[in-house]
C-alpha cells in the first residue's frame, strides 16, 4: 500500500464516499446547492446496480434500464451541476480537526468541511467457479430486485437467516418451485422466518435442502445460468468433508440462484471518527421525521443508502437518502458559512475599536 503524504491535493466544501444511488443522489443535490462535491467512486464504483442487468422496479422507466445505464446516466446528471467523480476509494477519515482530512488508499490527501458516506454494503458471496461470469446473468444477491426475471423458473436461495427465509418466501410469488440450500442441519432464521416457510413447504410452494452446499455454477452470460453442482453430507458443512465417502454431489438444474448470507457495511474507514456503528458495522444517523434525519453523531458527517439502512436496500430509498444526506449537508455548510461571517465581523469589530 502507498505510503499517505502529508500534502493535501484538494480541499472541497464537500467529499461524497461511493458512488452508488445514493452518492450519485446526493452529488446531484449537492452540485445544484452549489457545494462543489468530490464524489469517490470507492472499491465497487457504481455500487451494487453496476451488477443488476435489468432495473425494472427504479421509478421513471416504465420498459426498464439496465443498472450500469442508470448509474452512467447518473454521473452524468451529477457532472453536470458541477459534482466532480474521481476514481478512489477513501482508506481514513480523520475527525480530530476540522476541517475533515480524507486520506484515499493510494496516498492521496484531501480535506472537506463535511462527508457523506455512501459507501454502501457489499454482498457477501461464496468465491465458487462461475460466481464472478453469471453475476446479473442467473446469480443475484437481491430477490426483490431481480425477482420478477425468473418466473416459473426453480430457483434456488443459498442461506439459512432471516434473510434467507425473506428471500425464498418473496420468490415463491415468481418460481415453480424455491429450494433453499443450506449447509447445517439448523436454520438461524427466527422462529417467525422459519414458520413462514415450513407454511410454503407443506404447500410444495418450498422445497428445502439442508446439509448442503453450492460448490460451482453452470452456464454462461449469454445463455444464464444452466445448472449448478450441490454437495451434501448428513453431519453437515459438505466443502469440508469432499472427501468423506459419505459426501455426496449432485448437479442441479436451476434457472437462477440468489444468494443470501449477508452483506458487510463498507464503513472500516469511519472506525476512527468516532461515528456510532452497529456490530455489523452499519452506520448509525439520527432519523426522525424533521432536518438533519442523516446526521451521525459527528457534527459534518452524514450517512446515506445501504451503509446506513441494513433492511429495505433498494435503490430507491437508497436515492432518497441521499437526497437527504445532501440536504442536511447543506445545511450544515451553510451554519458553518454563517459563523465564519460572524466571527469575521467581530474580528473586524474588534480591530476598528482597537484604532
Amino acid at each position: 500500500m502507498t505510503q499517505p503524504t502529508d500534502e493535501v491535493v484538494d480541499h472541497r466544501p464537500l467529499i461524497i464516499t461511493g458512488s452508488g444511488i445514493a452518492g450519485l443522489s446526493a452529488a446531484i443535490y449537492a452540485g445544484r446547492s452549489n457545494n462543489d462535491p468530490l464524489v469517490f467512486e470507492g472499491d465497487e464504483p457504481g455500487g451494487q446496480l453496476t451488477l443488476t442487468t435489468e432495473v425494472d422496479n427504479y421509478p421513471g422507466f416504465p420498459e426498464g434500464i439496465s443498472g450500469p445505464e442508470l448509474i452512467q446516466d447518473m454521473k452524468s446528471q451529477a457532472e453536470r451541476f458541477g459534482a466532480e467523480i474521481k476514481n478512489g476509494a477513501v482508506e481514513d477519515v480523520t475527525a480530530d480537526d476540522r476541517p475533515f482530512t480524507v486520506r484515499l488508499n493510494n496516498g492521496d490527501v484531501y480535506t472537506a468541511d463535511a462527508v457523506i458516506a455512501a459507501s454502501g454494503a457489499s454482498a457477501r458471496t461464496l468465491g465458487i467457479p462461475g460466481e464472478d461470469d453469471l453475476m446479473g446473468y442467473g446469480l443475484s444477491t437481491c430477490a426483490t430486485c431481480d425477482g420478477a426475471f425468473f418466473r416459473d423458473e426453480k430457483i434456488l436461495v443459498v442461506g439459512g437467516g432471516d434473510a434467507a427465509m425473506e428471500e425464498a418466501n418473496f420468490l415463491t410469488k415468481f418460481a415453480s418451485t424455491v429450494y433453499i440450500a443450506h449447509r447445517r442441519e439448523e436454520f438461524r432464521a427466527e422462529d417467525y422466518w422459519i414458520d413462514r416457510v415450513m407454511e410454503k413447504v407443506d404447500d410444495g410452494e418450498i422445497e428445502i435442502m439442508r446439509n448442503t452446499e453450492v460448490t460451482e455454477l453452470h452456464g454462461s452470460k449469454e445463455d444464464g445460468l444452466d445448472h449448478v453442482t450441490l454437495v451434501s453430507h448428513p453431519e453437515g458443512h459438505p466443502t469440508g468433508k469432499l472427501d468423506d465417502p459419505d459426501t455426496e454431489t449432485v448437479e442441479f438444474d436451476a434457472g437462477a440462484v440468489f444468494y443470501a448470507i449477508g452483506h458487510t457495511p463498507n464503513t472500516e474507514y469511519l472506525e476512527g471518527t468516532g461515528v456510532d456503528l452497529d456490530d455489523a458495522g452499519y452506520l448509525h444517523t439520527q432519523g426522525g421525521d424533521g432536518g438533519g434525519q442523516t446526521a451521525t453523531d459527528v457534527d459534518g458527517i452524514f450517512g446515506a443508502g445501504d451503509v446506513v439502512d441494513h433492511h429495505y436496500q433498494q435503490a430507491a430509498t437508497a436515492g432518497g437518502m441521499g437526497v437527504k444526506a445532501a440536504l442536511d449537508a447543506d445545511d450544515y455548510l451553510e451554519e458553518l458559512e454563517r459563523g465564519a461571517r460572524a466571527e469575521a465581523s467581530s474580528d473586524v469589530a474588534a480591530a476598528e475599536s482597537d484604532d
